[in-house]
């Protein structure tokens, strides 16, 4: 059973690894066409739909794709300063509880409701309403439930390795939370400036 699920994270995280590399594409072509739109539009007084449009488009698709991608790496950003201080099974137990109130309810409320939406784009091959838009936006808002879908993939091998976590059971790549040694080099940083900051 241990290995079967240990087989099953290693996938999901591999395709998470994977997406998030191809996605990581998204932000240098967003980079690529806002200079080239930013200097079309000073330089010769040029403007297009489709480039503001795309700039949109690229940005969603980061965003979106991106998230599985950024649970996977711990990358999301936490306010909780007490989560910092506490030991690997308490952020455990957190993660645990985080993933069972928030992540997966919240996974499931946008699919549900992102669905008619998506389904109701697709009937009408929905396009831009502005001339000199971008054609088949439908293929955009068909990556609303995709995403989430991924991002809860995602969240249950995040769910089963903190679970392992809790429990002790070594089942793989890292902790949760700030990740094995940190303490330890920021031990060594305190001692090789002479003492704490």
């Amino acid at each position: 059973m241990r290995r079967a699920i240990l087989a099953w994270i290693a996938w999901v995280d591999g395709l998470t690894e994977r997406l998030g590399r191809l996605v990581s594409w998204c932000a240098f072509l967003l980079v690529i066409l806002v200079c080239l739109d930013v200097g079309l539009r000073y330089l010769f007084a040029l403007s297009f739909v489709a480039f503001r449009e795309l700039e949109w488009h690229l940005f969603a698709l980061l965003f979106l794709l991106g998230a599985a991608s950024t649970l996977k790496h711990d990358g999301h950003v936490r306010v909780d300063v007490l989560y910092q201080r506490l030991g690997p099974r308490s952020r455990a137990a957190v993660n645990v509880a985080g993933c069972l109130l928030f992540l997966f309810p919240g996974c499931y409320l946008v699919i549900a409701t992102a669905l008619p939406f998506v389904q109701q784009a697709w009937a009408i091959r929905e396009g831009s309403p502005d001339p000199g838009g971008l054609p088949a936006r439908y293929l955009l808002k068909g990556v609303i439930p995709a995403a989430f879908g991924l991002l809860a993939l995602q969240g249950v091998a995040f769910f089963l390795r903190n679970l392992c976590v809790l429990f002790g059971v070594d089942c793989g790549r890292r902790r949760p939370g700030p990740q094995a040694g940190d303490g330890a080099a920021a031990g060594e940083r305190r001692a090789a400036g002479g003492g704490a900051s």
